[in-house]
C-alpha cells in the first residue's frame, strides 16, 4: 500500500492551492454567518461598499502585481532593491491617487443624501490604505515562492476575520459598523506581522529609481488593461442575458458560473506558481526552461481538466439540483455547465499563453488578445442568443471566446518561444503520469 508523507504537501503547489482553497472556505463560511446575523440592507450596504474598493484594488492590483513578480523574481539584491522601491513608490502613488478623490467626496458628504454612498466614502480611504502593505508583501513573496508564508498571513487575515464575527454573532453584536471594523482590523493585524518579519522590505523604497519607476509604469499600463478587460470578461454575460432575456436568465447562469469559480482554485493557483518560476527562468536569460515550466503545467492542467469535464456530463443535474434547487433541474444550467466545462480543457491553455506574454515583457500583445476575448464574447453573445432566443447562445458566445484567445495567444507566443501544442498535451501527460507514479510508488526514484 502507497505511503503518505507529508513532505509531499511542502510543495509550492500545494501550499498556493491549499492557500485559495482554504481562504475560498474561510470566506463562505463568514459569508453565511453576515447573511444570517444581519439584516437584509446592512448585507446590501456591505457588499455595495465592495464594489468601489475592489474596483481600486483591481487597479492597483493590476498595475502592480505582475510587473513586481516580472521585474523581481529572481533578480540580484541590487536589482531586487531597486525593483521593490520603486513599487512601492507607485504603490503609494496609486494609493494617494484614489485616497485624495475619497477626500473630495468627504468634503461634499453633507451633499450626499444616498446612505450607502456616504458610508462608503467615509469608510474607502482607511480601508484603502490599510489593505496596502499586506497587498505588496503578498507580491513579494509571490515572487520569491514563499507560499508557506502567503499560506500562513492569509490564514492570518480571514482566519482573524471569521473569528471576529463569529464572536460577534455569538454575542449578538454583528452590525454593518462592526464588521467594517473588522475588516480595517484584521488587515492591520497582518501588516503588523509583515513589517514585524521583515517581510514588506519597505525601507527599499530610498533605492527607486526613475528610470525603474518608468520601466514599471510602462509595463503596467498594459497589464492594467488586461486585468481590467479580463474583469469585465467575467461579467458581460450577466450584462447581456439581463437586457436581452431577463434576470431569471442571470439566476440560472449564475449556477454553472459558481461551479467554474471551483475550477479557477487550481488553475489560479497553478498560473500564480507558474508563473513566478518563469519569471526567474527570463530574468536569468533561460528560454528553455520558460518553456518548460509552460508546457508542463499548462499540460497538466488540461489533462487534469479533461477526467472532470467527463465527471461533469453525469453529474451536472444533480450539481444543478445541489445548487439551486428542483425548480432549477431542466433549465439550461446544467447543459451550460457541461459545455463550459468541455471548453475549461483549453482554458490553461490559454491563461498560461497569458502570463508567458506578461513574463518575455509582451504585456501589449497580452492586452490585444483580452480585448480580442471581449469583441468576440460580446458579438458572439449577441448573434447565439438572437438565433437561438435562448441561453445556449452565451455557450456559444463563451465557447468561441476561449477558443480565439487560446488560437491568437498561441501563434504570437510562438514567435518568442518554440513550442507546440502537442508538445504541451505530450509533457502534460508526462508529467502528469510521473507526477500520479510518485504518489503511488513513493519509495521508487
Amino acid at each position: 500500500m502507497p505511503k503518505f508523507s507529508l513532505s509531499k504537501l511542502n510543495n509550492k503547489h500545494f501550499l498556493a492551492l491549499a492557500s485559495n482553497g482554504v481562504i475560498a472556505v474561510l470566506s463562505f463560511v463568514q459569508m453565511a454567518i453576515i447573511y444570517r446575523k444581519m439584516g437584509m440592507d446592512e448585507v446590501g450596504t456591505w457588499y455595495f461598499f465592495l464594489v468601489p474598493l475592489g474596483i481600486a484594488e483591481s487597479v492597483r492590483s493590476g498595475f502592480l502585481s505582475t510587473a513586481t513578480i516580472k521585474f523581481y523574481a529572481g533578480t540580484d539584491p541590487k536589482r531586487g532593491a531597486t525593483v521593490l522601491g520603486s513599487v512601492w513608490f507607485l504603490a503609494l502613488a496609486i494609493t494617494a491617487g484614489f485616497v485624495l478623490v475619497d477626500a473630495g467626496f468627504l468634503a461634499c458628504l453633507k451633499f450626499i443624501h444616498d446612505k450607502e454612498i456616504a458610508l462608503s466614502v467615509q469608510w474607502f480611504g482607511i480601508t484603502f490604505i490599510s489593505s496596502l502593505p499586506f497587498t505588496l508583501i503578498f507580491w513579494i513573496l509571490m515572487a520569491e515562492e514563499r507560499y508557506d508564508k502567503i499560506l500562513w498571513l492569509r490564514l492570518v487575515n480571514n482566519g482573524s476575520m471569521l473569528l471576529a464575527v463569529i464572536i460577534c454573532a455569538v454575542m449578538h453584536k454583528m452590525t454593518l459598523n462592526a464588521l467594517l471594523w473588522i475588516n480595517f482590523l484584521s488587515n492591520m493585524l497582518v501588516n503588523v506581522i509583515g513589517f514585524a518579519f521583515g517581510f514588506s522590505r519597505i525601507k527599499t523604497i530610498t533605492h527607486r529609481t526613475r528610470e525603474c519607476i518608468l520601466e514599471l509604469y510602462h509595463f503596467g499600463k498594459f497589464s492594467l488593461g488586461t486585468t481590467f478587460i479580463s474583469n469585465l470578461l467575467g461579467n458581460v454575460d450577466i450584462v447581456v442575458l439581463k437586457f436581452m432575456l431577463g434576470p431569471s436568465a442571470v439566476a440560472i447562469y449564475n449556477i454553472p458560473i459558481k461551479f467554474m469559480q471551483l475550477v479557477e482554485i487550481p488553475l489560479r493557483s497553478f498560473v500564480g506558481t507558474g508563473m513566478s518560476g518563469m519569471a526567474i527562468a527570463y530574468n536569468n536569460n533561460n528560454s528553455g526552461r520558460v518553456k518548460q515550466i509552460l508546457t508542463k503545467y499548462s499540460g497538466m492542467m488540461a489533462i487534469a481538466f479533461i477526467p472532470m469535464a467527463v465527471v461533469t456530463f453525469f453529474v451536472a443535474d444533480f450539481a444543478t439540483n445541489l445548487i439551486g434547487g428542483s425548480k432549477y433541474v431542466g433549465t439550461e444550467a446544467a447543459n451550460l455547465f457541461r459545455v463550459f466545462m468541455l471548453f475549461s480543457v483549453l482554458s490553461p491553455i490559454d491563461r498560461f499563453n497569458g502570463a508567458t506574454l506578461d513574463v518575455i515583457h509582451k504585456p501589449n500583445v497580452n492586452f490585444y488578445k483580452v480585448i480580442l476575448m471581449l469583441v468576440v464574447n460580446v458579438s458572439a453573445d449577441f448573434v447565439g442568443i438572437t438565433i437561438f432566443k435562448n441561453m445556449y447562445g452565451v455557450a456559444l458566445g463563451s465557447s468561441l471566446t476561449v477558443l480565439s484567445g487560446m488560437i491568437f495567444g498561441y501563434f504570437i507566443l510562438r514567435k518568442y518561444v518554440s513550442y507546440t501544442l502537442g508538445d504541451i498535451f505530450v509533457t502534460g501527460y508526462k508529467e502528469m503520469k510521473h507526477f500520479i507514479g510518485e504518489w503511488l510508488h513513493p519509495q521508487k526514484k
